[in-house]
């Protein structure tokens, strides 16, 4: 193995909009690793994507790449429904292997993944880029030691921009089968974030809704049926006793971002950003211990592992992602959310859902 991990890419499209916003930048100035191959499903974009990247391969078979012996470990960032072949496909090829959240466009999918990867001995990582925040690490910090006291509740709202009109080509995710839509990726982030922070629900009542039940396509001047939920209002308990409230929604217009403010019998916790808590802006954390004034607290560097010169914005919690991806593959020993992880919140989302549906406050498992 080089010095730098050897990373194929699968949806290196130039024009991929996260990819381009987080990932080629992110790849593009680590340490870590280097983006040797890239793949899309057309060889004129894949060339493209070469020459733009630097990159010394170009695939359009995802299968011919995973066998490449010029590479140690894949990155998989297509849409959701195409997550689980080129994923197998190197797992089985004994790659290392990260992918985008939703692992799995199914829990069944995600559960056989997971399995799989167990099995071959791999490394794996999932996009849920919340548990790398250097925020969300220093918040859970200061809850494991006690900033709070006892924690008595936590009320969490993320609420982001979801369009009323867009093309037919960026319509797909309208069907809830599917499995991207606000319910598993907004709700997802957010619902991960606050489990990392604050630990596992042991009840939860739910009511998951589409508000808005038709989209206008801009280029066939229809309106289309939409059955993906866009507001998720979740309740509950956790382990640790403390009562629980969440809000994810897609608004038409000036989402308010994100918060999440814990209340403990000794202070107060109040972590904030313009988006959601996976992105890559630094939130904000406040404090008030004994007083009912928030000031803001420095967030330490142990918790930053990228360089200081790394670009900020959505490449730097994916740059955190990558950084702990090489020390996996290099040390054997993970600090990074796994397969695993996003199986457990597969199924939680399921658990969500099924409160929904069924009206009652569920136990979770």
């Amino acid at each position: 193995m080089t010095n730098k991990i050897r990373l194929g890419f699968v949806g290196a499209n130039v024009n991929s909009t996260w990819s381009s916003q987080s990932h080629y930048p992110a790849l593009l100035a680590s340490p870590d690793v280097e983006l040797t191959a890239v793949c899309t499903s057309r060889p004129e974009s894949a060339e493209e994507a070469r020459q733009a990247f630097g990159a010394k391969l170009a695939f359009h078979d995802f299968r011919e790449m995973v066998i490449s012996p010029e590479i140690d470990a894949v990155a998989v960032v297509v849409r959701v429904p195409l997550h689980y072949e080129p994923t197998k496909a190197a797992i089985e090829a004994g790659k290392h292997v990260y992918t985008e959240w939703p692992l799995g466009r199914t829990t069944a999918e995600a559960e056989e993944l997971a399995m799989l990867a167990r099995a071959k001995g791999v490394q794996t990582a999932v996009g849920l880029q919340s548990r790398v925040s250097p925020a969300l690490l220093y918040l859970k910090e200061l809850i494991d030691t006690g900033y709070v006291g006892e924690v008595l509740s936590c009320h969490v709202t993320t609420m982001r921009d979801g369009a009323l009109e867009r093309p037919s080509s960026r319509n797909w995710n309208l069907d809830a089968s599917q499995g991207a839509n606000t319910l598993t990726i907004a709700n997802g982030h957010v619902i991960d974030a606050l489990r990392f922070v604050l630990g596992d629900f042991t009840r939860v009542a739910c009511m998951v809704t589409t508000q808005v039940q038709k989209i206008y396509e801009t280029d066939t001047q229809k309106f289309v049926d939409v059955t993906s939920p866009d507001n998720i209002r979740v309740s509950g308990r956790l382990e640790r006793g403390a009562a629980v409230s969440v809000h994810v929604g897609a608004v038409p217009w000036a989402g308010s971002g994100f918060r999440m403010e814990i209340y403990g019998r000794e202070g107060t916790l109040v972590t904030t950003g313009s988006v959601s808590s996976q992105r890559g802006e630094m939130l904000r954390v406040q404090g008030a211990q004994g007083s009912h004034e928030l000031k803001d607290l420095t967030i330490p560097e142990r918790f930053v592992y990228v360089p200081d010169d790394f670009p900020r914005g959505d490449p730097f919690n994916v740059g955190q992602m990558y950084a702990l991806f090489a020390e996996a593959i290099r040390t054997g020993q993970s600090r990074l959310p796994t397969f695993d992880t996003a199986v457990d919140l597969h199924r939680f989302i399921d658990t969500i859902k099924q409160a929904s549906d069924s009206g009652e406050e569920l136990p979770v498992a």
